[in-house]
């Protein structure tokens, strides 16, 4: 059964990528890199059950679960007007308009010009002629194309005189080619984040789709990473209401536009930069900005208008609002519960409810909070700590008894320690009287009696 084969967190995914955005199945399929088969069977099975996803969305894992799984000849005729092709593949790229469309108005306008069959075909040989990214057809407002350019641009600190190679991002609406660069000092998922936020803000709205080249290019652990899309990287795009659609492999059409763009943006402004010095990110980005404003003024060279023209045209008006707050950066990683009921979080402890030991849950933590999720539901919220080896206990979190841990205890600790001499008694007591409550201590101490393990008791 599909559900074997993948976690929950991708069942919601699929739900969410069908009824809150109508995806197909295929690109459902691709988004969430599973079968459009398992596809299929999730969506049949929500709709069996009869719930709505308004519904399914509030419910933890466990109820969902169980509700999912209970048990023509091409030559022209003298005196015949010939169609703007330029103009009809700048039309094509509205929402709803089609080449039946472009040429009933072609004829209503030129009653005595050519037939359907021939116009579909004289728009193919002059789609065929134009360049690659030309020959794509992108909805106004549909797919935004994001990457990183291979070049990067050396800034010299000041103070230190140390270079460090500023990474470029690039982001490239389908319909229009309106580009946004930005530098940024790494790849890191901070700063891809970041980026696609500030590029949301500079486009004033959001796009149905994103489409990033290679999503490992915006990370630089590849433990921050599902085998798919990171878990901070889907929630941004639920945040902004979008979509991840990522580019298929060995399909170099895919990718085709953000490439072009990612060229022209070497060509167009890293190249007017190879002879300037740089001592700071905001200069280096100043400039950039200057010369970014130029490139989308810059009339095409072979359809009328310029990428701004295009932008405001075809994309503007139908790019999602944006929210009312902006995507505030969260990273999550997946722990196992210790016997000391806390998750370590940049090396300080939170506290979850006792009966959590030895679960594996999930952790979403900011600059400001830690909150712990056990299958998709909240158990645990924090006020996020940077004091290392230090803990942050919630008193409700705790046993009422401390017996009702039969396998630990601050005894067993204490019997433990004094098998093996009365030195390490009294320094077992010591630690466990220094910690408000003994349970804070037992990590501590493990690690403590495995030193037995390496040099012997």
């Amino acid at each position: 059964m599909p559900r074997r084969r993948i976690s929950m967190r991708k069942i919601r995914e699929v739900l969410r990528l069908k009824f809150e955005h109508g995806l197909s199945d295929r690109k459902i399929a691709r988004s969430c890199r599973i079968s459009r088969r398992s596809v299929a069977e999730y969506i049949r099975r929500v709709k069996a059950a009869g719930v709505s996803w308004d519904r399914a969305k509030d419910m933890d894992d466990l109820t969902l679960e169980k509700l999912l799984f209970p048990g023509g000849s091409g030559a022209k005729q003298e005196g015949r007007p010939v169609p703007d092709w330029s103009y009809v593949h700048s039309e094509l790229k509205r929402r709803g308009v089609t080449l039946s469309l472009l040429w009933q108005e072609y004829k209503e306008a030129n009653p005595d010009g050519y037939q359907y069959s021939w116009f579909c075909r004289e728009y193919g040989r002059w789609l065929s002629k134009a360049d690659v990214v030309m020959r794509q057809s992108h909805r106004g407002g549909e797919k935004l194309f994001v990457d990183y350019a291979g070049q990067t641009v050396p800034v010299i600190d000041g103070n230190t005189g140390e270079v460090k190679e500023a990474q470029i991002f690039v982001a490239v609406m389908g319909a229009s080619n309106y580009t946004y660069v930005e530098a940024t000092w790494s790849q890191s998922l901070v700063d891809w984040i970041g980026s696609h936020v500030r590029a949301f803000s500079f486009f004033g709205g959001v796009p149905a789709v994103i489409v990033p080249d290679n999503l490992r290019s915006g990370v630089t652990k590849a433990s921050f990473y599902d085998p798919e899309i990171n878990p901070t990287y889907k929630e941004m795009a639920g945040h902004y209401g979008t979509v991840v659609l990522p580019t298929r492999v060995r399909r170099p059409r895919d990718k085709a536009k953000v490439e072009a763009g990612v060229r022209i943006v070497e060509q167009w402004i890293l190249a007017r930069l190879r002879n300037h010095t740089f001592f700071s990110l905001d200069e280096l980005n100043r400039k950039i900005k200057a010369l970014l404003e130029s490139l989308n003024k810059r009339p095409f060279q072979k359809l009328p208008g310029s990428r701004k023209s295009m932008f405001e045209s075809l994309d503007a008006p139908l790019l999602k609002p944006l929210p009312r707050v902006p995507y505030e950066f969260a990273e999550w990683k997946k722990v196992k519960v210790s016997i000391d009921y806390h998750v370590e979080v940049g090396g300080h402890y939170y506290s979850v409810p006792y009966h959590l030991y030895r679960k594996r849950v999930e952790v979403r933590y900011t600059a400001k909070t830690v909150e712990i999720f056990y299958k998709n539901k909240r158990v645990a919220s924090h006020v996020r700590s940077h004091q290392k080896g230090r803990h942050t206990t919630v008193k409700e979190h705790m046993p009422a008894s401390h017996k009702r841990y039969s396998e630990w205890s601050p005894e067993r600790f204490l019997k433990w320690a004094e098998k093996i001499g009365p030195h390490l008694r009294e320094l077992t007591e010591i630690i466990l009287t220094s910690r408000p409550y003994p349970e804070q201590a037992y990590r501590t101490l493990l690690g403590i009696f495995r030193l037995g393990e390496i040099y012997s008791n």
